[in-house]
């Protein structure tokens, strides 16, 4: 009964940062070269009834999010990250698929990329211990699409672990934008899932994750994912976040320990709209950057896809390693092709 209430309660609050994809549940486009996802998903589990379709509220049109935040400026506090060396060597990826249920509505297929000695599922595990990045899709997206940017990030020495969310995923029956309330803590079920395998005997990643050194990332719903788990969903265990083309969560505030976070957004994001995107970053607390590309739209590609690539790769190599390199890079990462722009406040 309680959830219902809270449900009912986050509907406007919500929709505006969903207007356009709430109503529309077709496919995002997968990223540059990656295939679209395959024309079948597996289905939920049976679920309670759908909660109510939210309705764009505050003026938002059906193709742009003009959800007006209260979320006010902040003047940025570094972090101190410990230095330290991101590994000189660029990793084969190795995938792996796991099966979790966080409740029995709530079914959380994963899928894994590290550091492998190989490509391909199921490859022996590369030597070392490696931070973990927790990755949230879009709307109506999979995990499996973003693999264009998830490659390098595990190339360069990251286990990526991402679920296909059980409402919001592509192909799936029961199909409620309004669960993305309900994401942040299916990413914190995760990490804690994911924590267990580093001392779970006889796992390939037993003893292969850095556990104090947890990300997470998302792009759109999934973006919006992220900054909940740093404001009101709080996770403290993730010591950086990376927001694509997201915006806040309910209005919450930055809270918890500081970390630094990376926002990446198209000016002619005609979905969720710069200016959310914006306000957002404005609004964290502590170490903070922004790549704005200036002819972007909800997703990137081409010339523009190197430079997030390029920026966001330095970044999680710089906040989750300690790479003082990176950290010096991520100018030159940004300048790739003169499609962005960079705000450093790290």
């Amino acid at each position: 009964m309680r959830r219902r209430t809270v449900i009912a309660s986050l509907t406007t609050a919500v929709a505006g940062a969903l207007a356009g994809c709430a109503t529309q549940p077709t496919a995002e486009p997968p990223l540059p070269g990656e295939m679209p996802p395959p024309s079948a998903a597996a289905s939920p589990s049976p679920s309670p009834s759908a909660a109510p379709t939210p309705t764009a509220t505050n003026g938002a049109s059906p193709y742009s999010s003009t959800k007006r935040s209260t979320l006010a400026p902040q003047t940025p506090v570094p972090v101190a990250v410990p230095p330290g060396t991101a590994p000189a060597t660029a990793f084969a990826v190795g995938t792996r698929t796991i099966e979790h249920w966080r409740t029995p509505d709530r079914r959380l297929p994963l899928t894994v990329w590290y550091p492998a000695t190989r490509d391909g599922d199921g490859a022996p595990v590369a030597e070392g211990r490696f931070p973990l990045v927790v990755f949230s899709h879009g709307l109506t997206s999979q995990p499996q699409a973003y693999s264009v940017l998830i490659l390098p990030w595990v190339r360069a020495g990251f286990v990526v672990a991402g679920a296909a969310y059980p409402y919001t995923s592509y192909g799936v029956e029961d199909y409620r934008p309004i669960d993305i309330v309900n994401q942040p803590a299916d990413v914190s079920f995760l990490i804690s899932e994911m924590i267990k395998l580093d001392t779970a005997a006889g796992d390939p990643l037993a003893g292969k994750l850095a556990v104090d050194r947890i990300a997470a990332a998302g792009h759109s719903g999934g973006g919006i994912t992220t900054v909940g788990l740093f404001s009101g969903q709080r996770d403290t265990r993730l010591k950086a976040g990376v927001v694509l083309a997201g915006t806040d969560l309910l209005s919450a505030p930055f809270s918890g320990d500081p970390a630094p976070m990376l926002f990446v957004h198209g000016k002619k994001d005609r979905t969720v709209a710069y200016a959310a995107g914006r306000t957002v970053y404005r609004a964290v607390p502590w170490s903070r950057a922004m790549l704005s590309i200036t002819n972007g739209g909800h997703l990137n590609n081409g010339g523009d896809f190197d430079a997030v690539a390029l920026t966001t790769t330095d970044f999680l190599r710089w906040s989750l390693y300690g790479d003082t390199a990176a950290r010096a890079r991520l100018a030159k990462d940004a300048a790739t092709g003169g499609v962005a722009t960079f705000d450093d406040e790290l």
